[in-house]
């Protein structure tokens, strides 16, 4: 099954051609560690997880190389060193710890790279030499600038004209650069910031060509995918392209790849404007991180994203309802599981499995489509919340419904879901005391057995006040917390 993807260069859905199907290259643009990630932050490491996914599923675990960065020197970096009275390594060791935990929380896989551009200063001097020596790139005073007229080219991924970003585009520290336009691969050294020498000055990189000096030494010149964020095509984006492209004379990437923006009440999320939520908050309020992570894939990578409450609660609604179906699969197959282990036969859960998940995968394979992908699993869930009816009344097909359930888990790996027991998911985040609620549940099984049905009510509605809902079902009551 081909693989399509929108490239932002070509404004166009073409088939996914790597240029070596053995290895694979991605590379997404990372967090720049100096503060907590906010859920915006989240959605491309989501979405581009899922993305790593699909590609090893079609190519080979081993065939795809993904590397995503930690920008650990930049401005905002500087600062909050500044302002905290430590290093700068301090920061950024810090928030990168914390990156990874709450990526982590929310399924994200590790990525086979993670360069942080401290390590690869001496590729950006070489490269920026060499733009030197091309003509391409010239010194001031306050360092080294590309020269965004020595590129024809300029413009190509965001669609602007040359001349339409000249207005407003000088920096603060920048006077002595020739135009406008022109973007610092090299910051003069200043006193209080880190610094590194350079046969054209002692200084910190700029952070266009951190990408382009750590994509050359992960990948080489030319990689298959480059995805970022939506606000990233301009300027970073298409001046990794210039200065790339204009040292190697061969193109950076055959795909570019952009999610869409996450709003907070309709206007942009942004650390600059305060309209944040990070992850490490959601978490700590009690949403689970493949709640979380259902949320951020529910709308098209590419559209806009509108983040609220009633977001996360309907994804956590689905995810319980989907849980539960899978407890129920899991409770009514216990008592056959020697059965169906002696049954099982790898060809007949293949068609089966290929019967029920085409439509799911070729929602994903056609541009990373994870609403439809989500409506497929939907149906899935309903087929064989359909055979467990059946199976209730009368003895059923349980090797069609292992099958079912089997092929269920696989769709949701797919997407980076449904990944725990479905009893612990469905009782995680309670605020109560776990071990009161088990006791209570126990003696309301006893009243029920005992049929004092009055009692058990009362124990209902007691659970209810603790934020917990009580199941009967034919092997006995579970419970979950109450939404």
């Amino acid at each position: 099954m081909q693989i399509r993807l929108t490239n932002t260069l070509t404004r166009a859905k073409e088939t996914f051609a790597p240029a070596d199907p053995a290895r694979v290259t991605m590379y997404v643009c990372g967090s720049t560690v100096y503060n907590h990630p906010h859920i915006g932050n989240a959605r491309p490491a989501v979405v581009f997880d899922v993305l790593f996914g699909l590609l090893r599923a079609e190519y080979g675990e081993a065939a795809v190389l993904y590397a995503s960065n930690f920008t650990d020197i930049d401005d905002k970096i500087i600062r909050a060193a500044a302002d905290a009275g430590v290093a700068i390594n301090a920061i950024s060791d810090k928030f990168a710890r914390i990156y990874r935990e709450d990526m982590a929380a929310l399924g994200v896989l590790t990525p086979t790279h993670e360069p942080r551009a401290t390590e690869h200063v001496g590729g950006m001097i070489a490269l920026i030499e060499k733009l030197i020596a091309q003509g391409a790139a010239y010194k001031v005073a306050s360092g080294v600038y590309f020269s965004v007229a020595a590129d024809s080219d300029y413009g190509k991924l965001s669609r602007r004209a040359q001349e339409d970003m000249q207005a407003g585009a000088r920096v603060e520290g920048e006077d002595d650069k020739r135009h406008s336009s022109d973007f610092a691969l090299w910051k003069a050294s200043k006193p209080g910031e880190p610094t590194w020498n350079a046969p054209f000055g002692a200084g910190r990189p700029g952070w266009h060509i951190e990408c382009s000096a750590m994509i050359a030494a992960q990948f080489g010149e030319t990689i298959d995918i480059h995805g970022g964020g939506l606000d990233l095509v301009f300027p970073h984006h298409e001046n990794e392209i210039a200065q790339s492209e204009s040292a190697n004379h061969a193109p950076l990437a055959r795909v570019w790849m952009h999610n869409g923006m996450l709003n907070m009440a309709r206007e942009k999320m942004s650390k600059s404007i305060g309209n944040i939520v990070t992850v490490r908050e959601l978490l700590e309020q009690g949403w689970q991180g493949e709640t979380i992570r259902w949320a951020l894939l529910s709308a098209h990578y590419r559209a806009p994203l509108d983040w609220s409450e009633d977001l996360l609660r309907q994804a956590w609604v689905s995810l319980i309802r989907i849980y539960q179906t899978l407890q129920e699969a899991n409770e009514l197959l216990s008592g056959y599981k020697s059965e169906l282990d002696s049954q099982f036969e790898e060809q007949a859960y293949i068609a089966h499995r290929e019967r029920e998940l085409t439509a799911f995968y070729s929602a994903l394979h056609d541009d990373l489509n994870t609403p439809l992908a989500f409506r497929e699993l939907w149906a899935m869930r309903d087929r064989l919340k359909s055979w467990l009816l059946v199976a209730r009344t009368r003895r059923g097909d349980y090797l069609v419904i292992d099958h079912a359930r089997r092929a269920l888990l696989e769709a949701g790996g797919m997407l980076g879901l449904l990944q725990e027991e479905p009893q612990s998911w469905l009782q995680a985040g309670t605020t109560a005391d776990v071990a009161q609620i088990e006791r209570l549940v126990a003696i309301r099984v006893e009243a029920r057995k005992a049929n004092e049905y009055e009692e058990a009510d009362r124990i209902r509605d007691q659970l209810s006040l603790l934020g917990v809902e009580v199941m009967d079902g034919p092997s006995g009551s579970t419970w979950r917390r109450k939404g």
